[in-house]
């Protein structure tokens, strides 16, 4: 039996398979009746539609039917449900009507408006250049710190300030109280860019209908299989649950962007009963920089109160988030459920929190790597790191005074969040030591003396994963034997890169002594797995987990039984370890696999028993965790370029439990790559007067490549978490939320020395090279090694 115990290093059990293309995504998802999918999107963003012509379409060659938006009216389809309520300033709700086509207006490039299903791809792409629309251009709004500006073009009618929500936490009274007694406030606005998840796999569904049974049945990329099923039950399709199937099967990456409900996820379902056909759509890669929704892009003043000795007495954050035209499902998510993250690891004292949500002609913003932690993680980092510099403090210290000592365990912070557990400034310690801190100040020298800028950033998140700390969501898992005595493993929640297969093995053999070759992992079907919630907020390993462990006790209190009765003793005499069950004090055993075999022999086992050993669990959550970690970043900027180059990388993480270091580096190595992206490279444009997207394509997207980034340094300071009984926090999101404030700290290191006090991402050379450029103290070329000579604070 190969050693899977918990703490070991596995090799992927799935990629064999994967490497050797014997993945099952939707797109190898062909039934042989499958129709195709494309999808005419609007090309302004912001227009009446006066009239479409869809007659030359349908009647094109390959052609199986054409549907409009009316059509979908026509036929009862509801629209989108937004899953986080928020109330606008006076009270009132408004969730804007998203429907799988347009009526009547469109409100972003990329508004789906016709419906083209033929034989062939090509032929319906064909067909949609015979599509006529007959648009009236309005005024459109793209900016989102003008949003809600007086004199603005509304979004919506139903909200004229295109104001979609306020939302507020903290004691503002309090807050401002201190402001004006405070010896220092350190105040500064930060521009979080918006960004696109660009997942490997792109997003796609293949619908079907069976009018016998009058049952639906959806294959899609999806994180969360039964919450999309009931959605679009629920609020699209107006019919029972169980009158739709959901499968999801192999998942190329999701990040956030496929947790929610998308309109091509009703279009193939509903176009499947139109036709009487399957229909298939996949979406191409430059058809998603407008079809799928976006994320982040939101601006933030922020203050920060310190007394003499740098004591933090207060945080002030007004945040203005981007919804878009729409409301994605988890859309209101991302700007409101997360702001615990704004404490970090230190002792603030008091807290005003205000978020307001507007409307714009653009795509809608969705959950994204951290959903809201690593646009927290970045305030509260960046204004440390200029107060550090104006009050002239090491950065290392001023934190160091703040941070929230183990002892003081659990710690309400005052801002949503109560931590069970964290060794903060140990952890801070080992970064600096894996970073050689000590060591940046020559290292600084030496690029001063080749002419180059450069800085050192480090940054301090801590993030909530499993649930909000509130009502943390439910979780279930199941484990089967068959005859043969292997195991069949079902999980509510699902795998898209993270390497479930392998880690729910170590989990079972942990639990049950199980060889993991003999345990076979099932996710993603909804008419298999009886109850889910998904996977999303890194909450995976702690909550199945735990719902495993729980199926895995059930299992042995059965197999007990069992045991006692083929061995002939007492059931209180038998143990159970490692795989196997004895009889206490003698050598009479027998393993789980052989019990399981047994379980099904009626001429064995008790006639009072039950045949088969199975068992299942739901559990919730006894609370949210807090991951934590620290992160070292160094760069080098060439003034005559403005290239930027991360030169090292140190990070630390707090996640509980490690069930395996190299799914957790694999996790970290990602996530580091996609914060780092988004701080140097990534950027969502579009043109203000307009409402055009500028960026349509990886040729003006640029996103991090493998030779972009250095080898990282990866630790752990494992302190375990009482929320769960394995004591795992989560891992999936720290790199992200770290890396995006230790990579622009370290940025705007390497430029305070021109006297520039803050530079916004993305860190773009041409951007830099304006900066650099501009910059008060003049150009890098008059002495670069006397602007380099200053000590690493």
């Amino acid at each position: 039996m190969r050693d899977f115990r918990l703490g070991r290093p596995v090799p992927r059990t799935e990629d064999a398979r994967l490497l050797r293309g014997e993945g099952r995504y939707t797109d190898d998802i062909s039934p042989p009746d499958a129709a195709h999918l494309h999808v005419v999107r609007s090309q302004h963003a912001a227009a009446r539609l006066r009239n479409i012509d869809l007659a030359e379409a349908r009647a094109a060659a390959g052609v199986i039917s054409v549907f409009s938006g009316v059509d979908a009216v026509r036929d009862g389809l509801g629209t989108f449900a937004s899953f986080v309520p928020r109330n606008r300033p006076d009270g009132s709700s408004f969730v804007p009507p998203y429907r799988v086509l347009a009526v009547d207006r469109v409100r972003h490039v990329g508004d789906p408006i016709v419906a083209i299903v033929a034989e062939t791809l090509e032929q319906a792409k064909d067909a949609a250049e015979l599509v006529t629309v007959d648009y009236e251009t309005l005024p459109a709004v793209v900016d989102t710190a003008s949003a809600a500006s007086p004199g603005q073009p509304a979004v919506w009618d139903e909200a004229p300030d295109n104001i979609c929500f306020v939302f507020g936490l903290g004691d503002t009274k309090a807050a401002e109280a201190i402001f004006a007694q405070a010896k220092h406030v350190i105040d500064e606005t930060f521009r979080i860019s918006r960004v696109i998840a660009n997942p490997m796999e792109t997003r796609a569904a293949v619908g079907s209908y069976d009018p016998g049974q009058d049952r639906y049945t959806l294959f899609g990329s999806l994180q969360a299989p039964h919450i999309i099923r009931d959605e679009l039950a629920r609020s699209v399709l107006h019919v029972p649950a169980s009158r739709l199937r959901v499968v999801s099967p192999d998942v190329g990456g999701a990040f956030g962007l496929k947790a929610g409900a998308f309109p091509e996820l009703g279009l193939v379902l509903w176009t499947a009963k139109r036709t009487g056909r399957a229909v298939k759509w996949v979406c191409e890669r430059s058809e998603a920089f407008i079809a799928d929704h976006h994320a982040r892009d939101n601006v933030s003043r922020v203050r920060l109160a310190l007394d003499d000795h740098g004591k933090f007495l207060a945080l002030g954050v007004e945040t203005t988030a981007n919804v878009g035209a729409y409301i994605d499902s988890f859309g209101l998510h991302c700007p409101t459920n997360n702001l615990g993250g704004l404490a970090g690891p230190y002792a603030i004292g008091r807290y005003s929190v205000d978020v307001t949500g507007v409307y714009t002609n653009t795509h809608a913003t969705c959950a994204y790597r951290g959903a809201g932690r690593p646009e927290a993680s970045y305030c509260v980092e960046r204004i440390i790191a200029i107060a550090a510099q104006e009050l002239g403090i090491s950065s290392i210290e001023l934190r160091r005074r703040n941070m929230i000592p183990p002892g003081a365990m659990p710690f309400d912070t005052g801002l949503v969040y109560t931590y069970d557990s964290g060794a903060f400034e140990q952890t801070m310690d080992q970064t600096l030591e894996l970073a050689d801190w000590s060591g940046a100040a020559a290292r600084r020298e030496a690029a001063g003396s080749e002419g180059k800028l450069h800085g050192v950033g480090i940054a301090y998140a801590v993030e909530i994963a499993g649930g909000p700390p509130d009502v943390p969501l439910s979780e279930m898992a199941e484990i089967r034997f068959d005859s043969a005595g292997d195991a069949l493993v079902l999980l509510g929640t699902h795998s898209h890169g993270q390497g479930h297969e392998t880690a729910f093995r170590q989990l079972t053999q942990h639990f049950l002594g199980l060889d993991p070759e003999r345990v076979q992992i099932v996710y993603g079907d909804t008419d298999q797995i009886y109850f889910g919630t998904g996977t999303f907020g890194s909450r995976s390993l702690s909550v199945a987990g735990e719902a495993l462990q729980r199926a895995s006790e059930k299992i042995i209190e059965k197999a007990k039984l069992i045991a006692s009765h083929v061995l002939e003793a007492a059931v209180s005499d038998i143990e159970f370890a490692d795989g196997r069950f004895t009889v206490a004090g003698t050598d009479r055993a027998i393993d789980l696999a052989a019990l399981a075999q047994t379980s099904f022999n009626t001429r064995v086992i008790p006639r009072d028993m039950e045949p088969g050993l199975s068992a299942s669990a739901v559990i919730t959550p006894a609370g949210a965790t807090y991951p934590n970690g620290c992160h070292i970043c160094e760069v080098e900027i060439d003034p005559d370029t403005g290239v930027a180059r991360i030169s090292r990388y140190a990070v630390v993480d707090d996640v509980g439990r490690v069930v395996n270091p190299l799914l957790l580096k694999g996790q970290l190595h990602g996530g580091i790559a996609q914060g780092a992206g988004q701080a140097l490279w990534e950027t969502i444009t579009y043109d203000t007067g307009n409402g055009q997207l500028l960026c349509g394509s990886f040729m003006d997207y640029s996103m991090p490549r493998a030779d972009d980034l250095p080898s990282f340094e990866v630790a752990s300071n494992e302190i375990l978490t009482k929320a769960n009984p394995l004591g795992i926090k989560g891992a999936g999101e720290a790199g992200t939320v770290g890396a995006l404030p230790a990579v622009m700290n370290a940025i705007n290191d390497a430029l305070a020395p021109l006297g520039i006090r803050h530079f916004e991402m993305p860190a773009t050379p041409e951007r830099l090279w304006r900066a650099i450029r501009d910059a008060p103290r003049g150009s890098l070329k008059k002495d670069a090694r006397v602007l380099q000579s200053r000590a690493v604070q």
